[in-house]
């Protein structure tokens, strides 16, 4: 079955085009079914898959009778699994240089792609990440009707609360694909072991050869039941056995694997960002649960604060937003500041605030900024209050992209 993806349409746009196109993300996100969805609605295209030892080794090793097999006979060319090609950039240089084929290739591994292939592509490559699901293409797969509301800003008290349990779904299993088609939750839960099984299994031993795969299994572990906390190296460093370069180097793999990704400091003055530790978060829930074998309902858990924190961090990260907090030496913080064409939004999360109420810690934020936009976001409220946004969790997808139903709504909700 394939679910439809929002980046689907922005790849559209360079179908056609010269240049090649390359789409990366973490193992299990789509970026084979995104292929094959392409692939079947072209004429005159090939499908190949590098992990086909002998389609790889042909194109490592007899370039010329892979061009004369596969590119001069069509149109489109489809490579999945790319990042096995170690050299694979110099000979998609030399193809895109010398015959008209359109290339399309996919790969898990942002470090491989980008080290090994890109840089010999610079002008001739188009990159697209495919994350997991964010929760507005979840729930349009699984309630259109509710996200088409949330879209136009008319969700009211009683349809945020059909909308929570989809919500709160998506914080315990999260957006692979896979998981999504999962007819129940113990399915799911298998899934998710076998993709947390599986990105040990390809991408740390089998592409990236690494050793010590059982101490970036610590690694994850401690992160997991850190999420939102600043990084203490140290800390880290004693749990996992890591000596601090080797720790800084596979939190590097974490993030290029796409399983972690960073926030970091937000301050005016530049070079204070760069000495300041970053927070961590993990770019799926579900991921993030296998890692500690936790899925009880959100309810129930004692995490449920961090739960919705990564959250909004993985929705701003697939809605292309650096990640960004804000902290005091007198210990004031602000969970999130997007920073967004020359204008900083300061972003709370406060899970069960039942009305408008701002903390010191944000009113400081605004003192000192005095940012046009700013919202707190929490389960269920939905108003007004000093120019601040109170919105539900679910809609950090869509906090800049307008809602002209907003005020008119936010004045009936507190009526």
């Amino acid at each position: 079955m394939y679910l439809k993806r929002f980046l689907e349409e922005d790849i559209k746009k360079y179908i056609k085009k010269r240049e090649i196109i390359a789409i990366i993300g973490p193992r299990q996100s789509g970026k084979t079914t995104l292929l094959g969805h392409f692939y079947e609605n072209l004429k005159n295209a090939v499908f190949l898959d590098f992990e086909d030892r002998e389609t790889l080794e042909l194109f490592s090793e007899d370039i010329h009778s892979f061009i004369e097999l596969y590119v001069k006979k069509h149109d489109y060319v489809f490579i999945d699994e790319f990042q096995y090609a170690k050299e694979g950039g110099k000979n998609l240089k030399y193809i895109y240089d010398n015959f008209k084929a359109k290339i399309i290739i996919s790969g898990s591994s942002a470090s491989e792609l980008s080290i090994q292939s890109i840089k010999f592509l610079v002008g001739r490559i188009f990159v697209f990440t495919l994350y997991p699901f964010s929760f507005e293409e979840y729930l349009s797969c699984k309630n259109i009707g509710l996200y088409n509301l949330m879209r136009i800003g008319k969700l009211t008290r009683p349809l945020i609360g059909r909308v929570m349990p989809y919500f709160n779904e998506f914080c315990i299993y999260g957006g692979y694909p896979r998981v999504i088609l999962s007819k129940d939750k113990p399915e799911k839960e298998i899934v998710l072991k076998n993709i947390y099984n599986t990105y040990f299994l390809k991408e740390i031993k089998e592409i990236l050869n690494l050793p010590d795969d059982y101490k970036l299994s610590r690694l994850i572990h401690a992160l997991a039941l850190q999420v939102g906390n600043i990084v203490n190296y140290k800390e880290l460093a004693d749990i996992t056995g890591f000596n601090y370069k080797d720790l800084l180097r596979y939190l590097n793999v974490l993030e290029k694997t796409f399983i972690l990704t960073r926030s970091l400091p937000f301050h005016t003055n530049k070079r204070t960002e760069l000495v300041k530790s970053p927070k961590s978060f993990f770019l799926d829930s579900g991921f993030r649960n296998i890692a500690i074998k936790n899925f009880q309902p959100v309810e129930n858990r004692p995490d449920k604060g961090s739960l919705y924190e990564n959250f909004v961090a993985s929705e701003l990260v697939k809605s292309g937003i650096g990640l960004k907090y804000w902290r005091t030496k007198s210990m004031a913080e602000v969970d999130f500041v997007i920073e967004r064409n020359n204008r900083i939004m300061p972003v709370e999360i406060k899970s069960s605030l039942i009305k408008p109420k701002f903390t010191k810690s944000f009113l400081s934020f605004l003192e000192k900024y005095k940012p046009a936009k700013s919202f707190i976001l929490s389960e269920r409220l939905f108003a007004e209050k000093n120019k601040t946004k109170f919105l539900p969790i679910f809609y950090i997808g869509i906090l800049d992209k307008g809602m002209p139903k907003y005020k008119a709504l936010a004045s009936s909700i507190q009526a």
